[in-house]
């Protein structure tokens, strides 16, 4: 089965980078204007919701939450928005993020793995995993994010 896997070193301690994947307002300066909308209790459903194809209030990705140990792992289910899925099926697979120390820094993981064979968004993720990854890392370094253009 296919998996992403990226690993970036971050100069910021692991409150920091937490807290860019899991404030909305961070997680609005990283993932295009989306924000992220959780209990953050497991099995309960996350949702990444902003401007998009449906509107200001597209749900881009959504899915349960799996794991949720704050500063260490966030783990859940993916699966496309509704709005995206014109005449065809929405796929679910599995992203897991993981913080560690690694000296003064952190090493941040990202695995999306659990890919079915015919979901069409692997390629999309792996281009866009690479601008979110920068986007998080730029942001706990310096509390801004990446000027990308139009894309």
């Amino acid at each position: 089965m296919r998996e992403l896997k990226y690993d970036f070193y971050i100069g910021a301690a692991a409150a920091e980078v937490w807290e860019a994947l899991v404030s909305p307002e961070k997680v609005r300066q990283i993932y295009y204007g989306s924000v992220i909308r959780s209990s953050f209790v497991v099995g309960e459903q996350l949702e990444y919701v902003g401007p998009g194809a449906a509107g200001e209030e597209t749900v881009h990705v959504y899915g349960t939450l799996l794991e949720y140990v704050p500063q260490q792992t966030l783990r859940y289910t993916h699966k496309t928005g509704p709005a995206y899925l014109t005449n065809r099926e929405s796929y679910e697979s599995v992203i897991t993020w993981k913080l560690e120390p690694a000296g003064g820094c952190t090493r941040l993981t990202l695995v999306h793995g659990d890919w079915h064979p015919d979901d069409p968004s692997y390629d999309a993720s792996n281009s866009s995993w690479w601008q979110i990854l920068s986007n998080t890392k730029t942001l706990a370094e310096t509390g801004r994010t990446l000027d990308f253009g139009s894309w």
